[in-house]
């Protein structure tokens, strides 16, 4: 009920959300031709589709989350907060991006001072829980288990920060993000689901979280926000979910694999994120030590499109993968 809610709430009041951005010129703003010269021909026809789509994937995953989850739950809380504060910065950015008609937001500094206090803040949350253990698992592995102690923190930064901006990267093509991020969340409603169950997490040898099994509404709250939004992201897109939707649903999914310890679960059943966001980093890192690019152009579903694929193509191709990756996590599971 939480998924059809959260569709529901997305497919009737995104007409109107298009109406208001369009009537208020909200647009994507396309980086000009003399920076991305190649890219250019390939995506300047998007000028005109109105952006910050991801006001209405936090109102939809909000409103199905008080509806049908929990309230006594403090996981629940948790995560809708660390949501709804990367959704609060992607939408300054964005606004500030509209504001001066500019494919530049917030400062990066800025930014990243921002989401690194939301991210911390949630990791001092938890440290502070007596009952939430500081222990880090490792996929594949029953008996490997590291105590990150007051580490943690950091960790839990590390964790929230890298996915909001990892799914910010992947958020380049008609479809591309939310329909990854579809599929992570029902891996992680399914691991959340087992997570709080004591027989389920005992068989599997997993650590029982009491209460983690109300994150099930949260990640299927995220699916159904995820289809409503596609409805009308597909390609050929008429409506971006701007930095508002994609820090919000890479914190999100963040937030849902640290309160269900399975934080290093992220880099399989995320591994498209991962890829994305390590094609920047590799990029950068070459071309200003060498004066050479790894990729034609980063991150990585550009270089594709540059290579010649059709957008549909690259986009269905990263699902396929990201598709995979969901049914190696989930195996890791009973691996163990």
């Amino acid at each position: 009920m939480s998924a059809v809610t959260a569709f529901g709430v997305c497919l009737l009041l995104y007409p109107v959300l298009m109406a208001w951005l369009k009537r208020l010129e909200v647009r994507q703003q396309i980086r000009p031709e003399k920076e991305v010269q190649d890219l250019h021909g390939l995506h300047k026809h998007k000028d005109e589709t109105p952006t910050m789509g991801g006001i209405l994937i936090l109102v939809g995953l909000s409103v199905a989350a008080l509806l049908w989850a929990d309230l006594k739950e403090p996981l629940v809380w948790g995560c809708l907060a660390v949501t709804l504060g990367m959704g609060a910065i992607g939408f300054v950015d964005d606004w500030l991006k509209w504001k001066h008609q500019h494919t530049k937001g917030l400062r990066a500094l800025i930014k990243l001072a921002l989401q690194a206090a939301v991210a911390l803040f949630f990791g001092w949350w938890l440290f502070q829980k007596p009952e939430f253990s500081t222990v880090l698992h490792v996929p594949f592995l029953k008996e490997a288990v590291v105590n990150l102690g007051w580490c943690f923190v950091p960790f839990v930064g590390l964790v929230l920060i890298g996915t909001s901006n990892a799914v910010n990267l992947t958020d380049g093509l008609d479809g591309l993000a939310i329909g990854c991020t579809i599929m992570i969340a029902i891996a992680y409603a399914g691991m959340s689901y087992v997570t709080g169950h004591m027989e389920f997490a005992e068989y599997l040898l997993i650590p029982f979280i009491p209460g983690s099994s109300e994150l099930v509404v949260i990640c299927a709250a995220l699916v159904g926000v995820g289809m409503g939004f596609l409805w009308y992201n597909a390609h050929p897109a008429t409506l971006f979910m701007g930095d508002t939707g994609s820090l919000a649903l890479g914190g999100a999914l963040g937030a849902v694999a640290v309160l269900t310890k399975k934080e290093l679960w992220l880099v399989i059943v995320g591994g498209i994120f991962v890829v994305e966001a390590l094609s920047v980093i590799l990029q950068i890192l070459s071309y200003r030590l060498t004066g050479k690019r790894v990729f034609l152009m980063a991150p990585l579903h550009h270089h594709f499109q540059l290579k010649g694929w059709p957008e549909n193509k690259v986009t269905v191709r990263f699902w396929i993968v990201g598709a995979v990756l969901v049914f190696v996590a989930l195996s890791t599971l009973k691996l163990r």
